[in-house]
C-alpha cells in the first residue's frame, strides 16, 4: 500500500504529529508514519525503496533547461495566493 487517507484527528494526536515532526525536523507525514510504526509494533524503518521523498530521484539531472521552463510555466499559477481563502 502506498497511500492511505486517515480521518478523525483530534486536536491531541495532531499535536502529537506536530511536535514530532518540529523536533526530528522531518514533514508531517514522515512524523505520522514514524508514530504508525511505533504504534503497530515495527522498527522505524528509515528510507524504504520506493518511498514518497526518494521515489522520484532517478529524474534529478535529467531534465533539460527547456522542459524545466516548461514546468514551471505550468505551476506558475500555484503560486498565487489567494487572499480571499485566508481570511
Amino acid at each position: 500500500m502506498e497511500q492511505l487517507t486517515v480521518r478523525g484527528f483530534g486536536d491531541d494526536l495532531g499535536a502529537a504529529v506536530r511536535r514530532l515532526a518540529a523536533r526530528e525536523r522531518i514533514s508531517l507525514n514522515q512524523a505520522a508514519l514514524r508514530l504508525l510504526r511505533r504504534g503497530a509494533g515495527l522498527p522505524d524503518g528509515g528510507e524504504q525503496v520506493g518511498a514518497v521523498g526518494a521515489s522520484l530521484d532517478h529524474l534529478i539531472g535529467t531534465w533539460t533547461a527547456a522542459e524545466a521552463d516548461e514546468l514551471d510555466a505550468a505551476l506558475e499559477d500555484f503560486g498565487t495566493i489567494d487572499e480571499d481563502a485566508w481570511a
